[in-house]
């Protein structure tokens, strides 16, 4: 398969093909056994990990002959939308010049949607025309099934079927899925809550239906090795030492990774000293922090304490303890909890368990922590 070369070999979006992408041997190793076992997954983890590169370098190890659908549902907010992006997807991954790709854009078209191509990029779009999305939906999974190869639909972000204002989304769908062949599904999402409740709670629809897949950082070391042998391909020196403060300030989230290494790799520079990265970092800070004063604006008083108290600890187990409420005078721990439900609401942090399965509160955006940190 043949990948675009990026225009800097730390890209921030998309994917450019195994060179440029570090480790996650046994997720994919994992995911690629499962997928051609004919076993649907659920790969779940916070966001800034990583997964749409994962899912689309999973692609590039399946089976030549095996097709490949991804969509990415999250700016979806009804079943149409979503009707709308999978039969784009479809398209998108057919040529209309062979013979299986002219059958299955003859079966689109015999839905009667309206097929438009993106200015941008050239690719199809499609929009149907129909409030009985539930039928047609059915009809091109039923479609793909009946393929001669298998195929694998990769649906991102697939916790936003539970904002839709339909209410019974995952019942029908999963009644769909249920009832095909030769097609597996590779779930895929950040609001690990709503996931875990929809695919582990006896009551939903999609109960055990998927292997859980859990993404985790990428190991340090392994990273590590990985950045300083990226920068030694293009002539540039990164010695173990940098590498190590590069990603302990990015706390080993992929996309903060990639996009200070981005930067990084854009001085004009041979070699490189602490003060480069740290220059760098400050750049990307001070360009966001429009943003960031922006999300103080959405928090009240006591809230945005918190928020502070949260960043400034960097991970937090006891936040309605005595000694963290009084160290940064948060009042009670009635009105902790409060302000706890709503942080985490407005996905500002996030809660997680530790190897050990001890509860524990972060910030969700690492930049805005590093700022709050450098700021307050």
């Amino acid at each position: 398969m043949k990948y675009q070369l990026p225009l800097n070999p730390f890209p921030t979006t998309g994917y450019y093909g195994p060179n440029y992408f570090c480790n996650r041997e046994l997720e994919s190793k994992k995911l690629t056994q499962l997928l051609t076992n004919g076993q649907s997954c659920l790969l779940i983890g916070n966001r800034r990990l990583g997964k749409t590169a994962l899912i689309l370098h999973v692609k590039g190890l399946l089976p030549k002959d095996w097709r490949f659908i991804y969509l990415d549902i999250l700016s979806t907010e009804n079943e149409l939308q979503f009707l709308n992006a999978l039969g784009g997807a479809v398209l998108q991954n057919f040529s209309e010049t062979d013979t299986l790709g002219k059958k299955v854009w003859e079966f689109i078209k015999s839905l009667r949607p309206i097929i438009s191509f993106d200015q941008l990029n050239g690719l199809p779009q499609v929009s149907f025309q129909t409030t009985a999305t539930e039928k047609p939906t059915k009809d091109i999974l039923v479609f793909l099934a009946q393929l001669e190869n298998p195929t694998v639909i990769a649906i991102d972000e697939f916790q936003q079927i539970h904002e839709y204002p339909e209410k019974n989304t995952d019942a029908w769908l999963r009644s769909a899925i249920q009832q095909l062949q030769n097609v597996c599904f590779l779930f895929s999402g950040s609001r690990q809550s709503i996931l875990t409740e929809m695919f582990s709670d006896p009551s939903r629809p999609f109960y055990k239906s998927a292997s859980p897949i859990k993404l985790e950082k990428i190991e340090l070391g392994e990273y590590r090795n990985f950045i300083i042998k990226t920068f030694g391909k293009h002539g540039k020196d990164l010695s173990e030492e940098l590498a190590e403060q590069i990603l302990g300030w990015t706390k080993c989230y992929t996309y903060y990774v990639q996009l200070l290494c981005n930067r990084l790799f854009q001085l004009q520079k041979k070699s490189y000293v602490q003060e480069d990265w740290q220059s760098c970092a400050k750049h990307i800070l001070d360009e966001n922090e429009t943003f960031f004063l922006y999300y103080r604006t959405l928090l009240r008083t006591q809230q945005w304490k918190l928020l502070v108290a949260i960043a400034k600890t960097g991970t937090v187990y006891a936040p309605t303890s005595k000694d963290f409420i009084l160290k940064n005078r948060l009042g009670s721990s009635a009105t902790v909890f409060k302000s706890l439900d709503s942080l985490l609401e407005k996905e500002l942090i996030f809660k997680e368990y530790d190897p050990k399965g001890n509860l524990y509160y972060e910030v969700y955006d690492v930049f805005f922590e590093r700022w709050i940190q450098s700021t307050y």
